[in-house]
């Protein structure tokens, strides 16, 4: 039997949301002299949209439009907002090949142990790929990153909450989703894995921590570290706790 395990990346891997997306989208429209600024409330109704480009495509009203001077077709359109994201996704590199975003607690630890079991590891993300091979090297170095298969950005027609980018991460692993885990942060990248029927561990981040998880195997507030950053179950409907850590363990009982 070969079994998977499978990584949302913002949010997940990092708390990129809130120390890079964010950040980089504001410098973004200030260096393209865009008359937007979200702020966090803003960007937490934003990050209901599944994609980056998706998110910027829903500035486009009429009234955003007339006050930025776009052009009124869509195909015109649609490559100022392929220019945006290119340069959103440039300053977001930066800011990770920098060092602004510390892995979140547990996913270097527990990346290994799946590895050294002989789990096949991937990444499954609406983000543009070439950030998320940024943030995936970040947290666990470029050794173990070339381990990970990944899944980004455009390479489905639909995004998340839809199953496809899973239901293909499965396809191309040749892995059934009885023996796969998914770790998800947001109801979005949770309602996706849940319809391509996987087991999910949800690890709430800074903007998705109030966030409807009916649905996940287990909840909590990370993957945890000892001794200095435990993780904390928020709700374990299948019974695997109480614990400190999410190990590989924990995940093998979540998929019987």
């Amino acid at each position: 039997m070969t079994r998977a395990l499978l990584f949302d990346c913002d949010g997940v891997l990092a708390d990129t949301e809130r120390d890079g997306h964010l950040p980089a989208f504001n410098e973004t429209f200030e260096h393209l002299g865009l008359p937007v600024r979200w702020s966090a409330d803003d960007y937490a109704r934003v990050l209901r949209i599944g994609g980056g480009k998706e998110r910027l495509a829903s500035l486009l009203t009429p009234e955003f439009v007339e006050r930025a001077g776009l052009p009124d077709d869509e195909e015109a359109q649609r490559a100022a907002i392929a220019e945006w994201h290119a340069e959103k996704t440039r300053r977001y590199t930066a800011k990770v090949r920098a060092g602004e975003m510390p892995g979140r607690p547990g996913i270097a630890r527990i990346a290994d142990e799946a590895h050294d079991a002989g789990w096949l590891l991937a990444v499954a993300s609406t983000s543009a790929e070439e950030s998320v091979r940024a943030v995936l090297e970040h947290v666990v170095g470029p050794e173990a990153a070339s381990r990970f298969a990944v899944f980004a950005g455009d390479v489905v027609p639909r995004k998340k909450p839809a199953p496809d980018i899973y239901e293909l991460a499965l396809r191309e692993l040749r892995v059934s989703a009885d023996d796969a885990v998914v770790v998800e942060d947001s109801a979005n990248g949770l309602r996706a894995a849940v319809a391509a029927d996987l087991a999910t561990v949800v690890t709430t981040s800074s903007f998705t921590v109030d966030e409807d998880f009916a649905g996940a195997a287990l909840v909590v507030d990370s993957l945890g570290d000892l001794p200095d950053a435990p993780s904390r179950v928020l709700a374990d409907p299948r019974g695997v706790g109480p614990l400190d850590l999410v190990d590989l363990g924990t995940l093998v009982a979540l998929t019987h």
